[in-house]
């Protein structure tokens, strides 16, 4: 079964567009072993967490929600609409999702974990 994990940059700051990933990770991803949460890393341990996750993932996808779609909606549903987008835009359809902190508008079953990208890596990685 394929499970996705689904996170957000950008929100807090309130500043620029928010970004979502979706990632779908393979059983084995020992190579991964340290992605955390991309604030608790430097900007070039992200930099090469980033090509590791492109090439041992399953599939990944990266949405860009603009700054007007988050002045009209508000940073939480534009959020919300943008993880969708990284779902529905993955090559390989997951079966279940987790995603940090939010319920997102899909009909896969799915679980909301606080503080997530510190608990999981399939969110950490997206």
């Amino acid at each position: 079964a394929y499970v996705a994990g689904v996170d957000e940059a950008g929100r807090g700051p309130l500043a620029g567009p928010v970004v979502t990933a979706a990632v779908i990770l393979p059983e084995e991803c020992n190579p991964l072993i340290g992605v955390n949460d991309s604030k608790q890393l430097s900007k070039h341990t992200r930099a090469e967490f980033a090509l590791r996750i492109k090439e041992h993932a399953v599939a990944y996808s990266i949405h860009f929600q603009s700054v007007e779609a988050i002045d009209k909606y508000n940073i939480y549903e534009a959020t919300k609409q943008s993880m969708k987008e990284s779902i529905l835009n993955l090559h390989t359809e997951p079966q279940y999702i987790i995603a940090d902190a939010m319920e997102i508008p899909v009909n896969i079953p799915q679980s909301s974990i606080i503080k997530g990208d510190a608990k999981s890596l399939a969110i950490a990685a997206a």
